[in-house]
């Protein structure tokens, strides 16, 4: 079967061979032309008439359908939501394997990898399926109905088609879900500009188109939309996005064609949001601090832009100037959770430090940082324990109520951890509680486990896995003993498994008996790796990454080393290859050796993911012998992508290698002595309590 762009003309036989002819009519970009030739299954879904097909390897019909059945569905919606009826003669979906990227927006005819296709069980806690297939649609207008101009404003469809996800989380699972995707995604492109690089999301500076296409162009860009839609409200918002794709439908566009539609539909000039956004790098750094005055009723707010100081990524930072909402709740104790009114004012934030004064009728329960929480930011709340808990259990903003929890496990204490606790077991949300499980974790008293371990009798898969993730944190005997269960008898998730996996390697490797739970844990690991074999590997994958957690075991290096070879199932290759650079900082100079002499014979392979993985492992080793075998792969592979992650590696491992033993010895050391006086601070919480 040859599936291409367009429209299928006609099918010819010619002896042995088929001739198919199809026929693109629409104008469209050459990187955009497809061409898929296997021997697919089909299944057939339409659209208003219009066929909607969907490609997959024989026998995984019923996958194809649970993966992609909302197709139509999402059609529809996007038709509404941009304005404009799909353009195209048909649309299909075609999953093969070996392909590199999630997918690919090809006119008409969309490209995904095979690893999308999810089984019953994969179905009961990924959604990453849907949005990219709601992703790759939304192409079809941006980007392939309206074609960018140059790979600069490759932002206007890659954000859009990222914002779309958003959109349809919305549509399909309420605010609140669509509230968290967006949050994951502001965190997405945040931990790229203080990790990576900080650059503007138009840039002409590069070596290679595909550098562009990074966290800036896909989540922060997604942002963009939504800081848009906050200052136009929805009607107008979508207003100038149905005139943008109306007025360049079939044509080129550069982001100035966006900033003139807004204008045109609204009568709103947006250049100031692009130019601190878009044009220019960064996001501004909030701290909040507040008090109130009892016998002025006043409340005074102190909002502080820490990011006007150097970064550490070595670039200036330049003070934001916005209009943000600052909300009021007189929330009482005994008021409907998450169900506050607030009293809102509005302030324009445009100096390093400002302090605002706001006259209230009483005290407020609590505060809201900008309300709705649609612009694109971080946020340290300096606020009261008391205004914190009223905040985590009342603000209807499933956002704010997670900067609540964040700043209550910074204060740490019993009134805390118990406040926090409470909301693990009551909060209306699954994003909140599996946001609150690993707050938990980072504050450091004995009486958080308890908290944590109520979560994994959470109905929601989602949070039972944040709340393994966790309890992987604490590194204790009671926490390991938690994990045992769920390693030995599984989840109904693949996921929630897969992280059991990787918490136990994690705890056992802590010298928490000698040597006998790491032993203990490795032969389960080992089982595992015999026994489950499944879908993506996503269950063995986990007990590879847990394997690299037992730093100085060569048994568990000889395991890891076994599932590099050719043949083995690709994902579980893949991470076995990652798993190398992860376990070699606490082996043998013998053992590290046999590691560089095997990441160096996968170096020579042509695969792009295979590439990719050894460059991440070699770039997770401290010794500099990693340097030239990275060195060598910048210069040999054809991929600008591949050359990057090389040099950054470089840089990583030049960076590890400088770390010397002292150095290692004194964190240890430090690292016991937390341990010790969390014990000790425990035990005082406790008997403060029982005093009172």
């Amino acid at each position: 079967m040859a599936i291409s762009n367009g429209e299928l003309v006609e099918t010819e036989t010619d002896g042995d061979d088929k001739i198919y002819h199809w026929s693109q009519q629409q104008v469209h970009p050459t990187y955009l032309m497809t061409l898929a030739v296997g021997d697919f299954a089909e299944i057939r879904d339409e659209w208003q008439g219009k066929p909607v097909t969907y490609y997959v390897e024989k026998g995984r019909e019923d996958d194809a359908r649970r993966s992609m059945g909302k197709t139509p569905d999402m059609i529809e919606f996007f038709s509404q939501s941009f304005g404009y009826p799909y353009a195209f003669p048909k649309y299909a979906q075609v999953c093969v394997d070996d392909f590199i990227f999630g997918g690919m927006e090809n006119t008409s005819t969309t490209l995904l990898t095979d690893r999308c296709l999810i089984d019953e069980r994969a179905a009961l806690d990924n959604r990453t399926t849907e949005s990219l297939v709601a992703h790759e649609l939304a192409h079809q207008w941006f980007g392939d109905l309206v074609v960018i101009k140059h790979w600069s404003h490759a932002w206007i469809k890659e954000g859009m088609a990222s914002y779309s996800e958003v959109l349809w989380t919305n549509h399909e699972y309420g605010a609140d879900a669509a509230a968290y995707y967006m949050l994951n995604e502001a965190r997405s492109y945040i931990s790229e500009d203080s990790s990576r690089y900080r650059r503007p999301i138009v840039t002409h500076i590069y070596r290679e188109a595909i550098e562009l296409y990074d966290r800036h162009l896909y989540e922060k860009g997604a942002c963009v939309y939504h800081m848009i839609r906050a200052e136009l409200g929805d009607e107008l918002f979508f207003k100038a996005v149905h005139t943008f794709v109306q007025d360049n439908a079939h044509k080129t566009v550069e982001t100035i064609d966006l900033l003139r539609a807004i204008e045109k539909a609204t009568g709103r000039n947006l250049q100031f949001l692009f130019d601190q956004y878009v044009f220019r790098g960064g996001h501004p750094d909030y701290k909040i601090a507040y008090s109130w005055d009892g016998d002025s009723n006043l409340v005074k707010l102190t909002v502080t832009q820490t990011q006007a100081k150097e970064n550490g990524n070595g670039s200036k930072s330049t003070l934001f100037d916005l209009r943000l909402p600052i909300g009021f709740s007189f929330a009482k104790e005994g008021d409907e959770p998450g169900k506050a009114s607030l009293q809102t004012f509005t302030v324009r934030l445009h100096e390093r430090e400002q302090t605002f004064y706001f006259p209230l009728p009483e005290k407020p329960q609590f505060i809201s940082f900008d309300v709705g929480n649609r612009y694109l930011k971080t946020v340290t709340l300096e606020y009261p324990v008391a205004e914190l808990k009223a905040q985590l259990q009342h603000d209807p903003d499933p956002v704010s109520r997670i900067y609540a929890a964040e700043a209550l496990a910074k204060k740490g204490g019993l009134e805390a951890v118990k406040a926090l606790s409470e909301a693990l077991k009551t909060d209306r949300f699954w994003g909140v509680r599996a946001e609150i499980a690993g707050q938990l974790a980072s504050v450091k008293l004995d009486q958080a486990f308890t908290g944590l371990v109520e979560g994994l009798q959470d109905s929601e898969a989602r949070v039972r896995r944040a709340v393994v993730e966790a309890l992987a944190k604490i590194k204790t005997l009671e926490s390991y003993k938690a994990l045992k269960p769920i390693v030995e008898k599984g989840d109904a998730s693949y996921y929630v498994e897969a992280a059991a996996l990787r918490g136990l390697g994690t705890v056992a490797a802590s010298n928490l008996n000698g040597k006998s739970k790491e032993e203990k844990a490795l032969k389960l690991l080992k089982s595992v790796l015999e026994e489950r074999a499944g879908w993506n590997e996503t269950v063995r994958s986990g007990a590879i990454a847990g394997l690299s957690k037992l730093k100085t075991s060569e048994a568990a290096l000889n395991l890891i080393l076994e599932y590099t070879a050719p043949g083995v199932p690709q994902a579980l290759r893949l991470a076995a290859i990652r798993a190398l650079g992860a376990i070699s900082t606490g082996q043998s100079n013998l053992n590290v050796e046999r590691i560089l002499d095997r990441l160096e014979e996968l170096s020579g392979e042509s695969f792009f993911l295979t590439q990719v993985a050894t460059a991440n492992a070699l770039g997770q080793m401290e010794t500099i012998k990693a340097v030239s075998i990275l060195q060598a792969l910048a210069d040999q592979t054809p991929d600008g992508r591949v050359r990057r992650i090389a040099e950054e590696a470089v840089q990583k491992v030049q960076k590890n290698a400088g770390q010397d033993q002292a150095v290692k010895k004194l964190q240890q050391d430090l690292d016991q002595l937390k341990k010790d006086n969390q014990e000790l601070k425990s035990r005082l919480e406790s008997l403060e309590a029982k005093a009172k």
